[in-house]
């Protein structure tokens, strides 16, 4: 197995700025429903023009970045032009809260030792003229300043009480070599890197919350086994290889894996505990959930542990239903009638499960609000949609869709604005975003 390591080369340095040193960072939480924070992104000085381009490039994936976070309003280019040449040393401070700036991030780019990039970040509250981020130099290579705008992107959203979401991965499975695979992407289906090299189908990604091991379904002697690949090492341990075994999830500690099996005959929930010596052994304790005549089957965790989501047809269709995470007190929270429902998955706030209902043969994406009941309809493209998997802020939902032809892999936000395309290469399914 190949696999590169993220931040192999880069370093980053803590600035010594001696006038900031009792100075603390300070957070602000940001709310569904409040509007955009004005956010000022002047181009980043360049020390030299051969730095330039460097400079652009990390300019340009911040600035995506800050756009697709729903947090942040960029001023318009139109703006800049009411104001003179930044000067990161003597910031007009006025300037900027004339054009209704709220937050001013700067920028210097330069050489560092090894022919490397240093580049040198401040943010700003304009208003009152203080940093929100202590200053930090960065150093990294040509090839990893992507990963470092990135890393940029993720700090801003942390300082306001976020999730970081922009160097989070995205797993999925991929025919474009000619077998069905794992793959790995970034966020914003950048440096797209095949996982897995084998003669047998993988499916059914997800990845643990540490982000080193991705349990899957892995066609091994024609049975459906349950597998962890521990992506790092190169190790892959078998979890259950009786019946067929689908739609592995993992608890948000990373203690315990939910997932669908036929291995007592019928289809129904397990829960298998995870530790270091059950993964050293490849022995696993496994729980059955589930005891009904129907196929119950993709499980999800709530985001607190303590309840699954799964789609059970006990009641005549599949719909969707909760349980305790021992499988007591089931309760059914989807009532389509005829509709088909699939594929449920719990928002990391806990507040939202996005699912696919089959409409008249159409393959939709929905939210369900669990404090509210209301549903509402994501995606309307008159296609497949499917494999709903959420980003790790909530904000964002990727999933699988023909919508353009053949079977992508999109994102969209969870009010259904913000559809993007990742993938255009083969035939793509089964995305999970990591947390």
């Amino acid at each position: 197995m190949r696999l590169k390591k993220i931040w192999t080369g880069v370093s980053m340095i803590l600035a010594a700025a001696a006038l900031l040193a009792p100075q603390q960072e300070f957070k602000m939480v940001i709310r569904d429903g409040m509007p955009a924070i004005s956010f000022a992104l002047p181009k980043f000085t360049a020390a030299s023009p051969p730095f330039q381009t460097a400079a652009a490039e990390i300019h340009q994936v911040l600035t995506d970045d800050l756009k697709y976070s729903r947090i942040f309003q960029l001023l318009p280019k139109s703006y800049y032009d009411y104001i003179q040449t930044l000067d990161p040393k003597a910031i007009q401070f006025k300037d900027w809260e004339s054009v209704q700036a709220n937050l001013l991030f700067t920028g210097e780019v330069a050489e560092a030792e090894g022919g490397e990039t240093a580049f040198v970040r401040n943010l700003y509250d304009v208003k009152s003229q203080r940093p929100i981020l202590i200053p930090k130099r960065y150093q990294a290579k040509k090839a990893d300043l992507r990963f470092l705008a990135h890393r940029m992107a993720d700090e801003i959203m942390k300082a306001y009480g976020e999730k970081p979401v922009f160097e989070s991965k995205i797993a999925f499975v991929s025919n474009r070599d000619g077998n069905l695979e794992l793959y790995m992407m970034d966020y914003d289906g950048a440096n797209q890197e095949r996982l897995t090299f084998t003669k047998v189908e993988d499916k059914s990604p997800c990845w643990s919350p540490d982000g080193k091991m991705i349990a899957h379904t892995f066609y091994l002697n024609y049975t459906a086994g349950l597998y962890i690949s521990q992506i790092y090492e190169g190790r892959r341990i078998a979890v259950s290889t009786r019946g067929g075994n689908f739609s592995p999830c993992w608890s948000p500690d990373g203690k315990k894996l939910a997932f669908m099996s036929t291995m007592d005959g019928n289809a129904e929930i397990y829960v298998a505990d995870i530790d270091d010596e059950a993964l050293k052994r490849g022995a696993f304790r496994i729980k059955r959930l589930t005891f009904n005549p129907g196929i119950d089957t993709a499980p999800t965790w709530s985001p607190t542990g303590r309840q699954l989501a799964f789609v059970s047809d006990r009641g005549g269709t599949p719909q969707i239903y909760t349980m305790d995470a021992e499988g007591s007190n089931v309760i059914r929270v989807s009532f389509g009638g005829s509709t088909h429902h699939d594929s449920p998955a719990w928002s990391p706030a806990g507040n939202r499960i996005v699912y696919v209902a089959r409409v008249e043969n159409v393959f939709d994406l929905y939210v369900l609000d669990l404090r509210t009941q209301q549903i509402s309809k994501l995606t309307e493209s008159n296609a497949r949609n499917e494999s709903p998997s959420w980003s790790p802020d909530g904000r964002h939902i990727i999933f699988t869709s023909n919508m353009r032809g053949g079977l992508q892999i999109f994102t969209i936000d969870y009010d259904g604005a913000g559809l993007r395309q990742l993938t255009a290469k083969g035939q793509n399914n089964w995305p999970d975003w990591s947390y």
